[in-house]
């Protein structure tokens, strides 16, 4: 699999022949909606197996063949070369397929209202192949212990189709917002304690959930160890059913982060205590904050190294956003938010605006401005094919367990196309 970044003058009948495919191959597998409206700066995952190299300045056969993880007699044998033979600046080599690594993938899929969506339910079924878990959001906790879930359609029979585990995603939300109150409530009585799991263990029985996960978010510190304890004992008793259990966690850097955010979540006990944890690695840039990258590759190593310093990484999945957002400028605090976008309708907006996408390198993050039809200027951060790859080569340098998507029904299609090239997705 190949991922081209489009140059100025370039055509997609050039960009096939140059790859040995066909046009119609590269539409197919980039959804792209006008094959002849290209963007500068635009990335093509190009369907072919393998990949092509173009020797630069500098390379030797050594250094191209360290690059890509590959003995270097292989690399000169594929490409008819003697190891000795001297290599020409813009020369051609092709480059194999490496062996494939067994990961975990997760999504989030969070319906509205009262039913599921089509086009919602579609996102599950074209995703349902490169999954290990779904998860429906969410499960609230009323006060009383008993559960007010989400609509849930076909999303059990997609999962059984396609050997997926269906979570069950059970969250402190009231109102809709965390609730430190509702978590303290529940965390402190043990009674109530008891009633919930029994609701869930019904409840699972009932949909066929395999994996029970909680995300308990905005805790008061104070309850820190009272939810350690729940973890515990709701443990115990999912074991009883061959169930799994795994936990949301803030992203943290240190063990004493402050904030309500963090501070009771114990990233030495659940890692102990549960069988996975997803890291929610995503939000620096978020609606209501300045333009910036959602997931900076930066920010995210140093989550995941400091989770490293507390937990196995067998037990990590790292939390990736599937959307971008389109701020229009300038950002004023508490001013209106930012409109979440897919990676599709951020190419879409740049054809439109006939603006260049321009990558920070630093963040790993693909971004662009442009000014609207009513003169104002906007500020685009999204996800593209280099962005993922940074974090799919994070997730095999780090030996994590995978990665967990937030979320499904925004159209990523070159996501799963570099899933399926460099992952065996577990089934479970």
């Amino acid at each position: 699999m190949q991922i081209h970044v489009i140059q100025s003058g370039q055509t997609l009948s050039g960009i096939a022949e140059a790859y040995g495919t066909t046009v119609e191959e590269i539409v197919r597998a980039n959804k792209l909606p006008n094959p002849d409206e290209l963007v500068v700066g635009q990335t093509l995952v190009i369907p072919i197996v393998g990949r092509f190299y173009w020797v630069q300045r500098g390379d030797s056969l050594w250094s191209i063949a360290r690059r890509f993880s590959l003995p270097m007699q292989r690399l000169a044998e594929v490409n008819r070369l003697s190891l000795n033979a001297p290599l020409r600046v813009g020369q051609r080599l092709y480059i194999p397929p490496g062996a494939k690594r067994r990961a975990e993938f997760n999504a989030y899929i969070e319906p509205r209202g009262t039913t599921v969506s089509p086009a919602l339910e579609a996102s599950a079924r074209e995703a349902a192949p490169y999954l290990t878990y779904l998860s429906p959001f969410y499960f609230s906790i009323r006060r009383d212990a008993t559960l007010q879930g989400p609509p849930l359609d076909d999303f059990p029979a997609i999962a059984r189709a396609n050997r997926v585990t269906l979570v069950m995603v059970v969250a402190n939300i009231e109102n809709g917002q965390f609730s430190d109150e509702l978590g303290a409530l529940i965390l402190t009585n043990e009674t109530l304690q008891n009633r919930l799991l029994d609701n869930i263990v019904a409840t699972a029985r009932q949909y066929g959930f395999r994996d029970i996960h909680f995300d308990f978010e905005y805790l008061r510190p104070e309850d820190r160890e009272a939810y350690n304890a729940f973890l515990r004992k709701a443990k115990r008793r999912f074991e009883r059913e061959g169930w799994l259990i795994s936990t949301a966690l803030a992203p943290k850097t240190s063990a004493t982060q402050r904030g309500r955010w963090y501070e009771a979540h114990d990233y030495r006990a659940h890692g102990q205590i549960v069988d996975f944890v997803v890291i929610m690695t995503y939000e620096w840039g978020y609606s209501g904050g300045p333009p910036m990258p959602v997931s900076p590759i930066g920010p995210v190593r140093r989550v995941l190294e400091y989770a490293l310093s507390e937990m196995p990484a067998g037990k990590i999945l790292m939390g990736q956003n599937l959307y971008g957002y389109d701020w229009t400028l300038p950002y004023v605090p508490g001013g209106p938010y930012a409109r979440a976008i897919s990676p599709q309708q951020a190419i879409a907006l740049a054809a439109k605006y006939n603006v260049a996408i321009e990558y920070d390198v630093e963040a790993q993050a693909p971004h662009f401005r442009y000014r609207d039809e009513n003169g104002r200027e906007h500020e685009v951060w999204f996800e593209d094919a280099r962005s993922i790859q940074a974090k799919f080569n994070l997730v095999k340098e780090l030996g994590l367990r995978g990665v967990s998507y937030w979320k499904l029904g925004l159209d990523f299609p070159q996501n799963w196309l570099l899933i399926n090239d460099q992952f065996t997705v577990v089934k479970k």
